[in-house]
C-alpha cells in the first residue's frame, strides 16, 4: 500500500494544488440519479473511482445513501456495507488522494475515516447527528457543510424563499460558527451552497450568479452542480448522464465568482475548465 501523509487542511490543498480542487463523486448506491446504481458493485465503484482520479480528481467524494430528490434514509449498516469495502479497496490499490465520505450519519463518518477516508460531506450540515460534530473534531476530519432547503424526501416539494442569496449565505455563515463553537477548525471547514437541494432552477442560477457573496463566507466553497436538473431545464436534457457539457459550463460560472472546489461525476474535462477559468480569474483579479 502507497504511504499516505497525514490529512491536509482545506487551505493546504488549495495552495498544493495552486487552483482550484476538483473533487470526483462515486455514488455506491442502486437508486443514484446520476448512474442509476452502476456503481453499487465494489469493483465498479472502485474502477471508477480509479478512473476519476487518473482523468484529474484531486479529491474522492464516496457515498452509499441516495440523496436525489424524493430519496427515503438509508441504515448505517447499509451505508457502511457498501462505502467501507469500497475505501479499504482503493487505499489497497494504492489511491492516495483525499476521500470525503459522503453521509450525516457519525457511525458511517467513523466507519469511513477508520476505512481511510479523510474527510467528511455532510449534506444536513451537522444538524442531522449530534455526534458529527465531536467526531470531526476529534479526529481533524475536513468537512462540507451544505445548505438544503428539508430533507432529501421533501426538498424539491415547492421550495421558496425571499432572498435565496442572502438565506443560503446566513445559514451557510451560522452552520459554520456552530461547527467551531464545537471544537471544528476552521481551517478543515469547507461550505456547499446545495445546488439542486431544495432549490428551483431559478434559485440554482442566482446562487451561480453571486458565487462571490457565498465566498464571503470566510471559508472555501464548494459547489456540486453536476448533471443537476436545473441543467436538464434549460438545455431540455432528459437523461442526467447527457448532462456533461451542461455541467461544465456551471463549473465554469462557480470557479469565475471564485469557488474553491467542484464536485463533478466526470473530472477530466471539469479538471481542463477548473485550469482555465483559475487563470482568467487570476488576471482578472491581477491586471
Amino acid at each position: 500500500m502507497a504511504v499516505r501523509e497525514v490529512p491536509m487542511s482545506w487551505p493546504d490543498w488549495l495552495a498544493h494544488a495552486g487552483r482550484p480542487l476538483v473533487m470526483g463523486v462515486v455514488n455506491v448506491t442502486p437508486d443514484s440519479f446520476s448512474d442509476g446504481g452502476r456503481f453499487l458493485a465494489r469493483g465498479s465503484a472502485v474502477a471508477q473511482a480509479i478512473r476519476l482520479v487518473t482523468d484529474g480528481a484531486d479529491l474522492l467524494d464516496i457515498g452509499g445513501e441516495s440523496t436525489r430528490p424524493g430519496a427515503e434514509p438509508v441504515s448505517v449498516m447499509q451505508q457502511c456495507g457498501r462505502i467501507v469495502p469500497v475505501i479499504v479497496a482503493l487505499r489497497e490499490s494504492g489511491i492516495t488522494v483525499p476521500v470525503f465520505v459522503d453521509t450525516r450519519s457519525a457511525e458511517v463518518a467513523a466507519a469511513a475515516l477508520d476505512a481511510g477516508a479523510d474527510g467528511v460531506n455532510d449534506i444536513s450540515a451537522l444538524r442531522d447527528d449530534p455526534e458529527m460534530a465531536p467526531l470531526v473534531s476529534e479526529r481533524k476530519a475536513p468537512i462540507v457543510l451544505m445548505h438544503m432547503q428539508g430533507t432529501p424526501a421533501t426538498m424539491q416539494a415547492a421550495p421558496r424563499y425571499t432572498d435565496v442569496v442572502a438565506e443560503v449565505a446566513a445559514f451557510l455563515a451560522e452552520r459554520v460558527a456552530a461547527a467551531s463553537d464545537q471544537g471544528v477548525a476552521l481551517d478543515r471547514i469547507a461550505v456547499d451552497p446545495g445546488i439542486g437541494f431544495g432549490k428551483t432552477t431559478e434559485h440554482n442560477l442566482e446562487l451561480l450568479a453571486n458565487m462571490d457573496k457565498l465566498a464571503a463566507v470566510g471559508t472555501p466553497v464548494v459547489v456540486g452542480p453536476s448533471r443537476k436538473r436545473f441543467i436538464g431545464e434549460l438545455l431540455g436534457i432528459e437523461h442526467p448522464a447527457d448532462r456533461d457539457t451542461g455541467t461544465l459550463g456551471a463549473v465554469a460560472a462557480a470557479i469565475l465568482g471564485g469557488a474553491a472546489a467542484v464536485r463533478v461525476h466526470e473530472t477530466g474535462a471539469a479538471r481542463q475548465i477548473v485550469q482555465l477559468c483559475h487563470a482568467i480569474r487570476h488576471f482578472r483579479r491581477n491586471p
